[in-house]
């Protein structure tokens, strides 16, 4: 494994254990076996080695999301979709948090939005067909932006305080809304 490769490896592994406040690029380097100078020669910053870190979470990801949104049955395609990304949040939640962090990540390499982006046209390609219409950017946006906070409440156990809510069934309601073609 080259030593970029390493850093990338170290950075992930890290990542899923303390979070992203709990690494630095000198926490990285040491436990990686690197001096603290290695990560300069492979990422020209901090924010570049999380976006190669970040790539590697979409990546797999993407794996799910891709060939599910490619579905023949649209709705069980969206519906598989919206699952992968439920279960990565709830499995990774401190990598999800790291690969939602556009803000972060924006300029800093690792082209991430190249996989997002499809993401988002596959799903309004696939809305369109479960619909039977035109479906919007807005009606998608609001689509994923149901299953993107259900994600984000679950993953973090946000909704510990209000009982143990039934994920797959607040997921079935976010779809039947979105499926729903929209009314002006």
């Amino acid at each position: 494994m080259s030593a970029r490769e390493r850093l990338v490896s170290v950075g992930t592994e890290m990542l899923e254990e303390h979070g992203l406040a709990g690494i630095s690029l000198r926490s990285i380097a040491s436990s990686a076996g690197v001096s603290h100078g290695a990560p300069r020669r492979h990422f020209p910053t901090y924010r570049a080695l999380l976006a190669a870190i970040a790539r590697g979470g979409i990546e797999a990801l993407d794996l799910e999301i891709r060939p599910a949104l490619a579905d023949s049955e649209p709705r069980r395609g969206i519906r598989q979709a919206a699952e992968a990304y439920l279960d990565f949040a709830a499995a990774r939640p401190e990598m999800f948090a790291l690969i939602t962090r556009h803000d972060l990540l924006e300029g800093a390499g690792g082209e991430l939005r190249e996989i997002t982006a499809c993401w988002f046209a596959d799903l309004r390609q696939a809305l369109g067909r479960a619909r039977g219409d035109a479906v919007s950017a807005e009606d998608c946006l609001a689509l994923w932006a149901g299953v993107h906070g259900l994600a984000a409440l679950t993953s973090r156990r946000t909704t510990e305080p209000v009982g143990s809510p039934d994920r797959d069934k607040a997921l079935s309601l976010i779809l039947d809304a979105g499926f729903r073609p929209h009314q002006p």
